[in-house]
């Protein structure tokens, strides 16, 4: 039997480039997982109690009526957020998740933003307060795939996937689906930024160590996803660098269901980013409100400084 000739999308060279940063819980899917915590009653005493992420980021600056459980602090109230031995939550709480909105559960605001980067082949990086591995947070998105994707959308995507490796890396020879869908993956970045060996990583960085010195407990969870951004906007511009692919409109999304995280990250993006890299046209959704189907949108603009990088 003569072997099928995998479809390659060549109209991928005619497109600028859009990457996209999300975060995870609430923005792409509401996810089941609980954090627990303790309420100060009317009584006086601290109960304990259960919350959603949703809740929590309403509810994490009111340390004088929340605080973590007295028995185990913040790593009993985030317990369920991280890789144990023999079981991931994370990866039961997603496979969860996608079938409520298989049976018409509302998903997330960047869902579909997601599912259209996917379809298109585009670079994106998951940013979460979460503490998983990077493997771990790949896998979810492996089932975000199989669960949201039809066959002819998956079809399109590793159309896409080949012809940018056709376009920007010159490669004539494919392999399989499988394959091309792990090298696809693989260069995209997964930040879970209480993870350990993230927070290593971070606190090795000459830059983020002064910063971290400084910073309030309150302000560390924003400070890290910070620094996973940076990390994605630096692997995607060299990434361009390397294949002679400046010359075109650039663009990178960052989308955020906490409002202290949004505004933490879109000032960020001012005073530094985008002044590192001018041209880069910066974006950043806004999704905390649940009446807006997309978030409310924030452009930050300038013209790439390829000399000074």
């Amino acid at each position: 039997m003569k072997r099928q000739v995998p479809y390659v999308n060549e109209a991928v060279a005619d497109r600028d480039f859009k990457y996209y940063i999300f975060d995870w819980d609430d923005n792409i899917l509401h996810m089941p997982t609980k954090i627990r915590m303790e309420h100060l009653g009317e009584d006086g005493a601290w109960h304990p109690v259960e919350m959603s992420t949703a809740t929590f980021a309403l509810v994490r600056a009111d340390v004088a009526h929340y605080r973590p459980p007295s028995d185990g602090g913040w790593a009993a109230a985030f317990a369920d957020f991280e890789d144990r031995p023999g079981r991931s939550t994370f990866i039961e709480d997603t496979v969860s998740a996608m079938e409520r909105v298989e049976h018409g559960a509302r998903p997330g605001p960047s869902y579909n933003a997601l599912k259209k980067t996917l379809r298109e082949g585009r670079l994106f990086a998951i940013v979460t307060a979460r503490g998983h591995s990077p493997a771990t947070i790949e896998k979810a998105v492996r089932i975000f795939i199989r669960y949201a994707l039809t066959e002819d959308e998956r079809t399109e995507m590793m159309g896409n996937l080949r012809g940018y490796r056709r376009w920007i890396d010159g490669v004539e020879k494919f392999g399989s689906d499988a394959e091309e869908l792990d090298y696809y993956l693989g260069m995209c970045r997964y930040s879970a930024v209480t993870n350990a060996l993230f927070k290593e990583r971070m606190a090795s960085d000459p830059i983020y160590r002064e910063k971290l010195a400084t910073a309030t407990i309150a302000a560390r969870p924003e400070l890290a996803k910070e620094f996973a951004i940076r990390d994605f906007v630096e692997h995607v511009f060299h990434m361009l660098r390397r294949a002679g692919r400046l010359d075109r409109s650039v663009s990178i999304g960052f989308s955020d269901d906490d409002p202290g995280n949004v505004k933490a990250v879109s000032s960020y993006i001012r005073s530094e980013l985008s002044k590192r890299f001018e041209g880069i046209k910066f974006v950043v959704y806004d999704t905390s409100d649940r009446t807006l189907s997309k978030g409310r949108k924030v452009c930050v603009s300038g013209q790439l400084n390829l000399p000074g990088f």
